[in-house]
């Protein structure tokens, strides 16, 4: 199974959850920025969770199945079009070979996730298929996909991809009846962020943290995969002294000396000097990746306790998702 990209778009890469064991030796994270949506495009098609997708940031690519394939598509950053059809996210979809896909911006988001059966092709770097940009590793040949770029899957598919994929193979378009509820996994307002306090929260005025939590914060233009840049209200800080370079992590919250926001993402260093104010809570991680410039948003404090609570919440959902899909597909 394979495609050969026709247009590229704003910035389309080969991602997988990301690699989480040398960031001692300074390696960031990367990974999909909307690490659930990933997830949900590849449970669809009854691959492992950790399989390579291909994230594409909004919309403008288009891409043809040379081969026929069986993709799914997730996220908000657009929809998948052919023949003039809008096709159905969340859901495994069977292409014939030759036809085209285009990506049509609809939708309030920023990032798509695409799977293939079997996950897509690429060499592991220091156990993760990931594209890291900054560093040229990882994913195809350490940079974004380009036009005329052919990618293809690893072929190797689970028992469950195999039932699904002779169970949609055809001459034409196909897709099955039912579909997984995205939405389900997410909390009914996406732009309240929930937050722990970071290290350095009490280093700040008072007031400014009562800001910090009632007010809201626009992403600005200087925003990627690195980290976002947040405008609103400068925060005061109540305590002097600089910070040694301590660790964070993506969703960490630092606060710039002019009283700025830099919400760290994927791509993110893993040693800072600015004060950490806050953690954003992993499970609304793939909300900020959904962001764009403009986009307001605001933040509510939990305990680390509730956000670990929902975090294995969201890991429970998502290993039930892909034993009911197993179900569906029943093998010996």
């Amino acid at each position: 199974m394979k495609i050969s990209i026709k247009k590229a778009g704003l910035m389309t890469t080969i991602q997988d959850l990301g690699r989480r064991y040398y960031l001692s030796q300074g390696v960031p994270v990367s990974g999909a920025m909307d690490s659930l949506s990933a997830q949900i495009a590849n449970s669809a098609l009854g691959n492992h969770p950790n399989d390579a997708v291909v994230e594409f940031t909004q919309s403008r690519a288009s891409f043809t199945a040379e081969e026929d394939v069986l993709i799914c598509f997730s996220g908000e950053g657009a929809c998948l079009v052919a023949d003039k059809v809008r096709l159905q996210a969340n859901r495994p979809l069977f292409i014939p070979a030759g036809i085209q896909i285009y990506l049509e911006n609809i939708s309030p988001g920023c990032r798509s996730y695409l799977a293939v059966a079997g996950g897509w092709e690429a060499p592991e770097v220091l156990g993760s298929r990931s594209t890291y940009l900054t560093a040229r590793f990882g994913g195809l040949e350490g940079r974004c996909i380009k036009e005329k770029d052919v990618i293809k899957s690893t072929g190797i598919l689970t028992a469950t991809t195999a039932l699904i994929v002779d169970s949609l193979k055809g001459a034409g378009i196909n897709y099955p009846k039912w579909s997984v509820a995205r939405d389900l996994f997410l909390p009914v307002d996406r732009k309240k962020i929930r937050i722990m306090r970071g290290r350095e929260f009490d280093w700040f005025e008072g007031s400014s943290t009562d800001d910090f939590l009632s007010q809201d914060y626009i992403l600005g233009h200087n925003s990627n995969r690195m980290g976002y840049q947040l405008k609103g209200k400068e925060l005061k800080r109540a305590v002097g002294g600089e910070l040694l370079s301590s660790a964070v992590t993506p969703g960490t919250i630092q606060v710039t000396n002019g009283g700025e926001l830099v919400l760290l993402m994927a791509d993110c260093q893993t040693t800072g000097g600015y004060p950490r104010i806050a953690q954003v809570a992993a499970v609304d991680l793939p909300l900020c990746a959904q962001l764009k410039t403009g986009d307001a948003i605001n933040f509510e404090e939990i305990s680390w306790k509730e956000s670990e609570k929902l975090y294995i919440q969201r890991q429970l959902d998502l290993q039930k998702l892909a034993a009911t899909i197993r179900q569906r597909y029943p093998h010996e």
